[in-house]
């Protein structure tokens, strides 16, 4: 059995980390004089760049030097730092697993199945999560666009995980959001179980075999379909 995972908003709460970071932001941009990012922030403009495959590799940093360099011709290096510094601070101290992750990932162990992550976002950005949140021994092989220079929008890094496994019949794709997750694994010939929750828990959905609330129910899902081939 081979399950990929993902890892913003499946196993940890990603989107809300990032909110309180934007909170906090909001003021000490202001404090600064900086009103044209505040209104950027809060007319969510950062959405136009979702579908950006260049996004999808990049670090923190760099997401935000991009956001800010559309919003201000220049901003200086000592200003760059300082905005910097207090959201690495606030966004790892919000970071957090949601309390399904781990079960999850056990129970995962328990039934003998090859655990991929197949993540989005930098190699240094990603593996730092890792290690903040103690998980990175659960799986058999880690798959970040930052690493392979392939987004989640299209299907490389799916065929890639498969690829690494390649005598595991039974395949799984575990993620939040439907036009990567659930259309990379459908690409692959994998069960695809859709989790809503995090920043894409609204959204329309064509893709998913399954829909479920939380990792628990997707776990149940995985064991009720293994027990189903298991008898044909």
């Amino acid at each position: 059995m081979l399950v990929l995972v993902d890892l913003d908003d499946t196993l940890c709460n990603t989107w809300d980390a990032g909110k309180y970071t934007l909170i906090r932001l909001i003021p000490f941009l202001l404090k600064r004089g900086k009103f044209k990012s505040f209104f950027y922030i809060i007319t969510a403009r950062y959405r136009e760049l979702e579908q950006s495959r260049e996004f999808h590799m990049m670090d923190l940093d760099k997401i935000l030097e991009k956001l800010l360099g559309k919003v201000y011709a220049s901003i200086t290096p000592e200003e760059f730092e300082e905005i910097m510094s207090l959201v690495d601070r606030v966004f790892f101290s919000n970071l957090k697993l949601y309390p399904d992750a781990l079960p999850f990932l056990q129970g995962l162990r328990d039934m003998g199945a090859k655990i991929v992550l197949i993540t989005d976002s930098s190699s240094y950005w990603q593996r730092k999560k890792l290690e903040y949140l103690g998980i990175k021994d659960y799986f058999d092989a880690i798959i970040i666009s930052g690493e392979t220079g392939h987004s989640k929008l299209d299907p490389h890094n799916f065929r890639l995980a498969r690829s690494k496994f390649p005598r595991e019949e039974e395949v799984y794709m575990v993620g939040d959001r439907d036009d990567t997750d659930m259309r990379g694994g459908e690409d692959i010939g994998a069960v695809t179980i859709l989790v809503k929750r995090g920043y894409f828990k609204g959204r329309h959905h064509k893709h998913a075999d399954y829909v479920v609330n939380d990792l628990i129910e997707a776990l149940r899902v995985i064991k009720d379909e293994h027990e189903k081939r298991a008898e044909a």
